[in-house]
């Protein structure tokens, strides 16, 4: 039950990513500053990357390593796969700078994950 649990928020996330997606290109309001999609490419995917880390839960605590390269590894690949779906859609196309962002935020919670984690370790010691 607490693995369905987990899981739920991480399906949220992606179905969320997927209907986006799944709009075409000029129906997207996005804000008028350069950069802005590449903005919500990296919040998506370090909200993706946060319910990833939240479904490994205590698991992910003792295995830091291991978690952070599923975690990203996994964003990725749903990145790829979105990108492959945005393929079939009007007025999107597939974009390396896209995925490039989607791993940036992906990458990025991680990391303050990791970080945040270590403190706590070294707090805890004290």
């Amino acid at each position: 039950m607490r693995l369905l649990i987990r899981t739920v928020p991480m399906v949220i996330i992606m179905g969320t990513i997927f209907l986006l997606s799944q709009q075409p290109g000029d129906t997207l309001p996005l804000p008028a500053f350069p950069g802005s999609d590449k903005l919500a490419h990296m919040v998506a995917y370090a909200a993706l990357a946060a319910t990833v880390l939240c479904f490994f839960g205590k698991e992910g605590i003792k295995n830091q390593k291991t978690t952070i390269f599923w975690t990203v590894l996994f964003c990725l690949c749903y990145g790829i796969s979105d990108e492959f779906h945005q393929s079939f859609i009007p007025h999107r196309s597939v974009s390396g700078l896209d995925l490039l962002a989607d791993t940036a935020g992906a990458a990025l919670i991680t990391a303050l994950w990791f970080c945040n984690t270590w403190i706590k370790k070294k707090i805890s010691v004290l």
